[in-house]
């Protein structure tokens, strides 16, 4: 019998504002055995490049990684945001380290190519390495993942946390019993934008497509749960949309084959 995985991906507001992070980090401490934190922290980005001087730009919700943006980020992710997570988890008896994709090659990605947009240094996932993972994890010590990864050549590249959460999950679920579970400040896919208890409670493909027919389900959420679809294809257990405030609690959208 495998053992259970608890991957967790928090938004970048979450993590960046004090109230709310330290909600997150007492949540996280508590969810029971084997667990992984994958974050954002694009907001704390955007504020640094404003004071720098360098225009953030973003294209359908995806930023435009130049140059001096990669550096930014790599700052902010690897460092600032990473660290203060990794910190917090520490002083609440967490054994946690923070990784990038570059740290022990835990991930790397190919630098996306140029279609109808040039999305400079973003990386495209090609590979987990699932035994430094699993190994630490079966140490008991936590990854916090942040959202950079690798090219082999040396480059840093900018890559959706979403994205390194669903690939994580898909490649761990070869040695453990994952659950998927994608954070953010509603409580679950509502219904109705503007209740936040109308939450959906299950989702499955057929749903899924009238929801996005009815535009009920729209932005940003559509590649959350095509990516939550694609991990529970790839033999992760159980996928949930939730809040902060629900980790580790069956409760918000669950995500059904």
């Amino acid at each position: 019998m495998k053992n259970k995985l608890t991957i967790i991906k928090v938004g970048g507001k979450i993590v960046e504002e004090t109230d709310s992070l330290r909600r997150l980090l007492d949540d996280f401490a508590s969810v029971e055995g084997y667990k992984l934190l994958v974050h954002g922290g694009g907001r704390s980005a955007t504020r640094l490049a404003e004071r720098l001087g360098i225009e953030s730009r973003i294209v359908s919700g995806r930023r435009i990684t130049d140059e001096q943006t990669l550096e930014v980020v790599t700052m902010v992710y690897g460092g600032l945001v990473n660290k203060n997570i990794v910190a917090g988890l520490q002083a609440r008896g967490v054994n946690a380290l923070g990784l990038t994709g570059a740290d022990m090659d835990v991930i790397r990605s190919v630098k996306r190519p140029v279609k109808e947009v040039d999305y400079g240094y973003v990386g495209d996932m090609e590979k987990v390495n699932i035994s430094i993972l699993a190994d630490l994890i079966e140490k008991d010590i936590v990854p916090v993942l942040a959202p950079l990864t690798h090219d082999g050549e040396g480059k840093m590249l900018n890559t959706n946390a979403d994205t390194i959460a669903g690939e994580a999950a898909k490649a761990l679920s070869a040695i453990f019993d994952v659950t998927l579970v994608y954070c953010f400040e509603k409580k679950g896919v509502l219904s109705d934008e503007n209740d936040d208890n109308s939450v959906i409670l299950r989702i499955n493909r057929d749903i899924f497509a009238a929801l996005v027919n009815e535009g009920v389900v729209q932005g940003g959420m559509i590649p959350k749960l095509e990516n939550s679809f694609a991990a529970l294809d790839a033999g992760v257990t159980q996928v949930i949309i939730t809040s902060t405030a629900a980790i580790g609690q069956a409760s918000g959208t669950i995500i059904q084959k």
